[in-house]
């Protein structure tokens, strides 16, 4: 974790109430919605114990901003919000990146991403670094799938039935295949 000290604000999305924090250096925290507002903050301060619920700076607006439009459905990307990643393993901010190129509509696999790193082998080690992402929606674990299309796990609340929402939002091809058009 960051050595700076969080903050953090919470936000209301088509999904419900989502949680951000931040240090100086940017995001370093997105909690996808609880069942209520008080359960979103608990998460954040349960990961955050000394963060401080506060406004968010001009930066971290605009990071709400384009979140709320991509759950709006609206295509947003967030690839120029700035993060945080400061205590993450080399090996997640490597399967980070190449998530995080991933454009909303799209999906890749566990075992695609496993090859761009240039380990085959790895799918399973980019599921389990996937499920430890600090910052969902801007890296946008939830476009990542099992082989063959499978949904694989998705670690917010709701979990796999969440990440169908996403990319149902996002209208990804992929979500056709339980909800055809």
């Amino acid at each position: 974790m960051s050595p700076h000290p969080t903050q953090f604000a919470l936000f209301d999305t088509e999904l419900g109430t989502c949680g951000i924090a931040w240090t100086p250096d940017g995001v370093c925290a997105v909690q996808l919605p609880e069942a209520t507002r008080e359960q979103t903050s608990a998460r954040l301060r349960k990961r955050f114990s000394s963060a401080r619920e506060t406004m968010p700076t001009p930066e971290i607006a605009q990071a709400i901003e384009a979140i709320v439009a991509l759950l709006r459905g609206e295509g947003t990307a967030l690839d120029s919000i700035r993060v945080d990643l400061a205590g993450v393993p080399q090996f997640n901010r490597r399967v980070y990146d190449l998530a995080r190129a991933i454009p909303p509509g799209r999906t890749s696999t566990y075992g695609e991403i496993a090859v761009q790193l240039g380990d085959r082998t790895a799918a399973r080690l980019v599921g389990q670094a996937l499920g430890q992402n600090p910052v969902p929606l801007i890296i946008p674990c939830h476009r990542v799938l099992a082989a063959g299309g499978k949904f694989g796990g998705f670690s917010a609340n709701g979990g796999v039935l969440t990440k169908l929402r996403l990319l149902t939002i996002e209208k990804a091809p992929a979500a056709d295949s339980l909800f055809p058009p």
